[in-house]
């Protein structure tokens, strides 16, 4: 038990740490293509590198790439479609928020945070699950609330951005994505649900992007090296580390507090690679939202601790 929460903590902060720096990578592109664009290329690209990732695996224990029950067929394709829509979905609203912050912000610490909120909303959104928050759960909330008023208010309800209202949709996608794989895990294959669902996100995307955008070669070229890092590491890499260590983990809000380390990690990555500074109220506001972060784990971890 003690060798599978250590499997799944440095699955998932090193995913996190990926996930962070990415941020940097995405406010790159915002600038140079459009989201649809971004996240098709990023998502096929990630789905190709590991299906021999998949191969390779399975070969190495002694089974087939194709799953010979035909149940075990049929749920992996629903566990792709359904989590790569949520996905689809999570990553899109992401770039489209990042693409929206005006020169000056730091887009990287700010939608970090944000993003982070999924901390709060997986506990919450178990409600439909018959499962009632505790009083911590409750005062996460609040503080929460505290920590985005000082983070994203700095001059009162004029500078609520719409780039914070979207990610905020984004970390509600987020959950729903991260209950979703904590759903499917224990039925799947982890890289090969890694992959279809990046394979059915990218197919999403680029239909989108066919039809609201107009992505040229000469941008996509120029490009290169921040979409193969989304693509490599923040997809390939990250996510399939996401569904390793919710594998292993207790929970699914245990997980997601392991991995709300990318805000961090995405402050840390802004201020290092992007010369991003967060003013004073700012930097405030991200610790009472991180102390929220933690305290929403409490219940949990208080709970599995009862025989």
């Amino acid at each position: 038990m003690k060798k599978n929460r250590i499997i799944s903590a440095s699955a998932l902060l090193l995913a996190a740490l990926i996930w962070g720096i990415a941020f940097v990578a995405q406010d790159a592109l915002s600038d140079r293509l459009e989201p649809f664009t971004v996240n098709a290329l990023r998502s096929f690209i990630a789905s190709a590198v590991l299906i021999p990732v998949a191969m390779i695996l399975r070969r190495s224990r002694g089974k087939r790439f194709r799953e010979e029950n035909k149940n075990d067929r049929k749920t992996l394709l629903t566990a792709g479609v359904i989590c790569g829509a949520a996905l689809c979905l999570s990553v899109n609203l992401q770039q489209f928020a990042i693409s929206s912050y005006p020169e000056g912000v730091a887009v990287s610490g700010r939608a970090g945070f944000i993003t982070a909120l999924y901390i709060i909303f997986v506990p919450i959104l178990g409600l439909f699950l018959r499962k009632k928050p505790g009083i911590t759960i409750i005062l996460a909330v609040l503080l929460a609330t505290v920590g985005l008023y000082f983070l994203c208010l700095k001059e009162g309800i004029s500078s609520v951005y719409p780039g914070d209202l979207i990610m905020m949709l984004c970390s509600v996608s987020f959950s729903i994505q991260i209950l979703c794989v904590d759903h499917f895990i224990d039925r799947v294959d982890p890289v090969k649900l890694s992959s279809l669902q990046f394979f059915i996100t990218g197919v999403i995307s680029m239909i989108l992007m066919l039809v609201f955008e107009h992505p040229t070669t000469e941008n996509i070229l120029s490009s290169w090296m921040p979409i193969l890092y989304l693509a490599v590491l923040s997809s390939g890499a990250g996510y399939t580390l996401q569904i390793l260590g919710q594998k292993y983990s207790d929970s699914p809000t245990v997980s997601s507090v392991l991995m709300s380390m990318e805000s961090v990690f995405a402050a840390l990555g802004g201020a290092i690679f992007a010369a991003e500074r967060l003013s004073g109220r700012e930097i405030l506001g991200c610790v009472i939202m991180f102390t929220a972060i933690i305290i929403a784990q409490l219940p949990t971890k208080a709970k599995r601790k009862q025989p």
